[in-house]
């Protein structure tokens, strides 16, 4: 009998072999068959991704599952890698690989002429030009004298996390601190999904959700806003989009880069369907303290999946600093401090008591400062041939070109001095549209929207 058994598994193992290399075959060949149809893509000139033809097809595999009986989680999760790998393979048909620029690649272009003695305007990153405020100036010279130069916990030093704790109206257990907004995404979103789960992201958007999110294996299904909507979220594409490998909403307002800001009875409807859903909705609130209408914050609204998101960096000026931090459940934010420890071990110290000087500071001003900036560019933009809404929030203007190529007016404009971002490095649908910076004086943004009237011939 037991020798029965023994050769029974040899011939199960055998034919799960077989299946398997027949499995690697197919792939192969679904392979192939990405790259002839990202090689049709290139020549018509489309976009590599259509959500469309992704819900069509997964509708049809899910009902095939369903049928034979396996989990309809398991299928999509198969069937996410798939796409993944085939956006892949035809981004490598297409010259999307050399031709897409984000803000980042811009600034590195820009700074690389400046490195060749070139003078730029630089209106293409989100970085304040003026400076944090005097008290962190102030503790950073003590820090030293103090003996704060060494490991901290992973979660913050517990004066900082009181202090946000205290600003947010949260208890300093749901408060990690972290370095730069940046890596609070990328650790929430890798201790909360899976290899094969799907995010929802509103586009346009920061590239860092999808940079994120594909770098893990998690695919990111975008519902595109438009600028004759005035970037109003659509709620029934997200009932649409959701599927059993749905984890995660990510909501960011205002927005990098419209500026818009979510208003309450959208959130209200977020929520709702997040938690019929059981999702997590991750809130990036970054530029919450640059909001010109009404505002609330996702904590207000005490979902209990929700991580909220946000860092010093606009707020009080202090990008280089690297300091940001988030807010959620304390099961969410063990997770959290799980992969932290794993990857940094904990916030520089010495940058922690700057944040902690910094929160007790007035930074009004700086909100006054960007607006007043805001309604300058406004005020330029008159007679230049664009579409725009004006933002509610945030510090950029993102603004399509009428029968203008955006790359030609990106080239120019670069060629001529001044750098501005790519649209497309918010969403490939919005290659026409390129964002503005508000983040220098006026002086040089009018110096800069000079050139821009100039390379549109107005």
């Amino acid at each position: 009998m037991s020798e029965e058994k023994e050769q029974k598994l040899e011939r199960l193992r055998k034919d799960m072999r077989l299946v398997t290399v027949d499995i690697i075959k197919l792939i192969q060949k679904r392979m192939k068959i990405a790259s002839q149809i990202g090689n049709i893509k290139k020549n018509l000139m489309m976009n590599i991704e259509d959500i469309s033809v992704e819900q069509d097809m997964a509708r049809y595999v899910h009902e095939m599952g369903t049928q034979i009986g396996l989990n309809n989680e398991f299928i999509g999760r198969l069937l996410n890698l798939l796409f993944l790998e085939s956006i892949k393979i035809q981004k490598e048909k297409t010259s999307e690989k050399e031709t897409k620029l984000d803000h980042m690649a811009m600034f590195l272009k820009a700074k690389q002429l400046e490195s060749e003695g070139k003078k730029i305007i630089h209106l293409e990153v989100g970085e304040p030009d003026y400076m944090p405020p005097a008290s962190v100036k102030r503790e950073l010279s003590k820090t030293f004298d103090k003996r704060h130069v060494h490991y901290t916990q992973t979660t913050g030093i517990p004066v900082l996390r009181k202090s946000i704790a205290r600003e947010r109206s949260v208890r300093e257990e749901n408060v990690i601190v972290t370095p730069g907004a940046r890596f609070a995404v990328f650790s929430a979103m890798v201790s909360t999904l899976s290899i094969g789960d799907e995010i929802i992201i509103f586009e346009p958007a920061w590239p860092a959700y999808r940079d994120c999110a594909n770098f893990i294996g998690v695919k990111v299904k975008a519902i595109k806003t438009t600028v004759e909507q005035k970037w109003d979220l659509d709620l029934k594409e997200v009932e649409k989009m959701i599927t059993p490998n749905t984890k995660m909403i990510v909501l960011n307002s205002p927005n990098n880069p419209t500026g818009k800001v979510i208003q309450q009875k959208q959130i209200d409807a977020i929520l709702e369907i997040s938690s019929k859903n059981k999702l997590i909705v991750l809130s990036d609130e970054v530029y919450s303290m640059y909001s010109y209408v009404p505002y609330k914050s996702i904590l207000e609204f005490e979902y209990d999946k929700s991580i909220m998101i946000s860092s010093f960096s606009k707020s009080h000026a202090m990008t280089g600093f690297r300091i940001g931090y988030a807010i959620s459940s304390e099961d969410i934010l063990d997770k959290i401090s799980k992969i932290q420890a794993m990857a940094i071990t904990s916030v520089a110290e010495p940058m922690q008591y700057a944040a902690t000087a910094a929160l007790k500071s007035d930074v009004t001003n700086n909100a006054k400062l960007m607006k007043k900036r805001l309604d300058f560019i406004r005020s330029e933009l008159d007679g230049i041939p664009c579409d725009f809404v004006n933002p509610d929030g945030g510090m950029y203007y993102f603004i399509r070109f009428k029968n203008i190529s955006a790359n030609k007016i990106l080239n120019d404009l670069l060629n001529d001095g001044v750098a501005v971002a790519p649209g497309n490095g918010f969403g490939e649908s919005y290659v026409d549209f390129i964002r503005i910076s508000a983040c220098q004086p006026i002086k040089l943004l009018k110096d800069g929207l000079k050139i821009l009237r100039k390379v549109t011939n107005v």
